[in-house]
């Protein structure tokens, strides 16, 4: 009877002792997701800098880093293309939207330089001032890739304000590490037909985006005219001329926007 009930007594302490292990395992793991969780919410935050950053980490997974941050306007460009993302409820009273094209002049270069735990840094830093200013603006980010975005704006006002105000922020920012974002805007119909006026509107907006420098926001002519009467916009343009854009039939007309005042 004794054996029985010592026999007893230890199967029970072996219960207890393994009930009391998976106890403070399961807290362990409650506490690592919690912190987990709070980690995300400090470090992630404003939503927009969360989705961008996320896909940066889902490429760099997928390409490597330099290849993430290889041609990024005109990747998201042929994206927008194929995918079709619905601009139309975004369109002002004309029918017509605004399409903005960004991001950092020489990013693998600079990648290379730095290494990557920096500029992971510096594009964090990058994306938030971006998202910051597009929600200000009341914009919306079509498509982010790398330190490239694609946004859409119902105005070519608001658009080259969130230009502007973009490049003002990164020049504010305090840090050793320098850099040079290249903007492009053009504004057109967001209504396609056969296939023909979105892709190209599109094209074309990349298009001058690639053609601007580091630290210069370019415009295109349609953008030229819906800003020029407007008083409320106070910016000067300035270099306007007529350019030949890769893929488009003729010349087109850009300017600078003088954001430095």
């Amino acid at each position: 009877m004794a054996t029985a009930e010592a026999a007893a007594i230890l199967v029970l302490f072996i219960v207890w002792q393994v009930s009391a292990s998976r106890r403070r395992s399961l807290k362990r793991r409650v506490n690592e997701l919690e912190r987990g969780r709070r980690r995300r919410r400090s470090v992630l935050s404003p939503e927009g800098a969360v989705k961008a950053v996320w896909e940066t980490a889902s490429l760099v997974r997928d390409k490597g880093v330099s290849g993430a941050f290889r041609s990024s306007i005109s990747e998201i460009a042929n994206w927008a293309q194929v995918e079709r993302p619905d601009l139309i409820r975004l369109a002002g009273d004309d029918g017509c939207v605004a399409i903005l094209f960004s991001d950092i002049e020489g990013s693998t270069s600079l990648n290379d330089r730095i290494g990557d735990k920096s500029f992971m840094r510096v594009l964090a830093q990058h994306n938030a001032v971006v998202t910051k200013e597009v929600g200000r603006h009341q914009g919306h980010v079509i498509k982010t890739q790398g330190d490239g975005f694609m946004i859409a704006f119902g105005e070519a006002a608001q658009a080259v304000r969130c230009a502007v105000e973009i490049e003002r922020a990164l020049g504010r920012r305090r840090s050793t590490t320098q850099i040079l974002v290249r903007i492009g805007v053009h504004y057109g119909s967001a209504v396609h037909r056969d296939n023909d006026i979105f892709g190209r509107n599109v094209a074309l907006a990349a298009r001058v985006a690639g053609l601007a420098e580091g630290g210069e926001i370019l415009v295109s002519g349609d953008v030229i005219e819906q800003i020029a009467h407007d008083e409320e916009l106070d910016l000067m343009l300035t270099d306007p001329r007529l350019v030949q854009l890769r893929g488009l039939a003729g010349e087109q007309a850009v300017a600078s926007v003088d954001w430095a005042v």
